[in-house]
């Protein structure tokens, strides 16, 4: 998720869904389209709720006097409208070659999509893409790994692996974490669990997938410290969590019996990648029929419990189903 643009572009679209990779993408765009000119008199930018497209436009087309050439760049792009965006896409169509113009969108508000004429007029112009957004399932990894391999400090691999254990699903926070471990101790230092830990605060929230690779392992002590996170640094709902679980068995379900025996098999049967298809493959073989009945049934009885059929609390209704899973898997 990095942003690279390479030889400088005309346009450059950043698009986000968390503010602070958000910023970080387009922070690192810039200072890669300004290289070694004079940022002052390279960049003009534009932000808030008061400027206009027009504005930008006739930036864009202001020959540079000083620098051999501009970055104009326009923050909260995503809130102008259709008939706004007419003057951009003007511009877009006849673009400016002494002029880097970059886009910063953010999420749509609900109910509102891009117009098409504006996605027609990015291509056309070839228009650079950066993605901001939060990354999910494997590509949280893999992008917390690329993150820490270019950062200014070097961690050693316990303090590698305390980071993503402790963020978790809360990536937008590793940024400030380098900066912070960076501006502590210098930029090349070699740091382990003990100078990492204390800039990493309170634990994130961890994605479901931690939550049932614990119960696969039969570990009740990490799925239960997985099932907290997910509902107090994560803000999951019970029933969110629950229709998780009901997910994650319903896979083992529809593959018992299905006739499915290999990794292709198990993927067409449940149509979804072959990775997580030989996982759940691999676990209904083991669970066999007899478990995998049993639960469906605590899951079940789980599901009424939250719904009022018991006088416990929510948080208790999972602990207690995570345990008796857990037992079920080992």
């Amino acid at each position: 998720m990095s942003a690279s643009v390479g030889p400088r572009p005309l346009v450059v679209h950043v698009r986000w869904d968390d503010p602070s990779l958000g910023r970080q993408a387009a922070r690192t765009t810039i200072d890669e389209l300004v290289g070694d000119a004079d940022r002052g008199l390279t960049v003009s930018e534009f932000s808030g709720d008061d400027y206009s497209l027009a504005a930008v436009v006739d930036a864009a087309r202001t020959p540079s006097m000083f620098t051999p050439y501009r970055v104009v760049v326009a923050w909260g792009f995503e809130r102008f409208k259709a008939d706004e965006l007419e003057v951009v896409i003007g511009y877009l169509d006849d673009v400016d070659e002494g002029t880097s113009l970059v886009l910063i969108q953010g999420p749509q508000s609900e109910g509102r999509r891009q117009p098409k004429a504006l996605t027609d007029a990015l291509k056309r112009a070839g228009a650079t893409v950066v993605d901001a957004k939060k990354p999910s399932g494997k590509g949280l990894r893999d992008w917390v790994e690329h993150e820490l391999s270019i950062s200014d400090v070097r961690l050693d691999p316990a303090a590698r692996s305390l980071v993503t254990s402790q963020l978790g699903e809360d990536v937008s926070r590793l940024p400030g974490v380098l900066a912070a471990l960076t501006s502590s101790f210098g930029p090349g230092a070699r740091l382990g669990v003990d100078e990492v830990a204390p800039f990493l605060g309170g634990a994130g929230g961890a994605p479901p997938w931690d939550l049932t690779d614990a119960i696969d392992k039969g570990d009740p002590a990490l799925a239960l410290e997985k099932l907290h996170r997910m509902m107090e640094a994560g803000g999951r709902h019970p029933l969110a969590i629950m229709s998780s679980l009901q997910a994650h068995v319903s896979r083992w379900l529809r593959l018992h019996g299905s006739g499915a025996s290999t990794e292709k098999e198990a993927a067409e049967v449940l149509g979804i990648k072959p990775f997580p298809a030989r996982k759940a493959l691999d676990r209904a073989q083991y669970m066999g029929g007899a478990r995998i009945g049993r639960a469906v049934e605590l899951l079940a009885e789980a599901d009424l419990q939250l719904r009022g059929a018991i006088a416990w609390p929510p948080e208790q209704v999972l602990d207690v189903l995570v345990v008796r899973l857990c037992r079920l898997a080992r």
